[in-house]
């Protein structure tokens, strides 16, 4: 009493390798001239504009709508915590200008600084969480991690915005 089921086929499982078509380099600029929004370049710095902004609104927010009491431990834990995500996230482009700035570096050397980039990034962001939570214990940290995160969403946005 075991029938087999058909397996599903997705629409992707239908294509053929007729229907893709490699364009020649004329091709491509004709259609870079018909669609250019569509081939426009992100600056990665606009990123971390977006993350510093979103960090003073964030920290606003606090500032305004928490107690007399509260108010310079909620704005300066949300100052943190968009500091942890804006700062690694700079080191990380400045990282990556410096080996665009390095003629003698071919596609392995720049992957190189991907690679180190991303880890100086984590290894900075790491650090940054633990030396604040030692050297400030009276951090709140849900307004903390809501910037941060806010920060860690601002590729997302951009993107989009893009």
């Amino acid at each position: 009493m075991n029938k087999e089921r058909p397996i599903p086929r997705h629409q992707w499982d239908e294509i053929d390798d007729d229907s893709i078509k490699a364009l020649s380099k004329e091709e491509m600029d004709a259609l870079r001239k018909a669609k250019p929004l569509n081939f426009r370049l992100m600056n990665s710095w606009w990123i971390v504009l977006s993350q510093v902004v979103l960090t003073l609104i964030i920290a606003s927010a606090c500032f305004v709508f928490s107690n007399q009491a509260d108010k310079s431990v909620y704005t300066s834990s949300a100052l943190v915590g968009g500091l942890i995500g804006f700062f690694p996230s700079a080191l990380f482009l400045m990282r990556l200008e410096v080996a665009k700035k390095n003629v003698k570096s071919g596609p392995g050397g720049y992957l190189a600084a991907v690679v180190s980039g991303e880890f100086i990034k984590i290894l900075v962001t790491i650090l940054l969480f633990i030396g604040f939570a030692l050297k400030q214990p009276d951090l709140k940290w849900i307004p903390l991690l809501v910037t941060y995160l806010a920060t860690l969403k601002c590729y997302l946005l951009v993107w989009f915005w893009k």
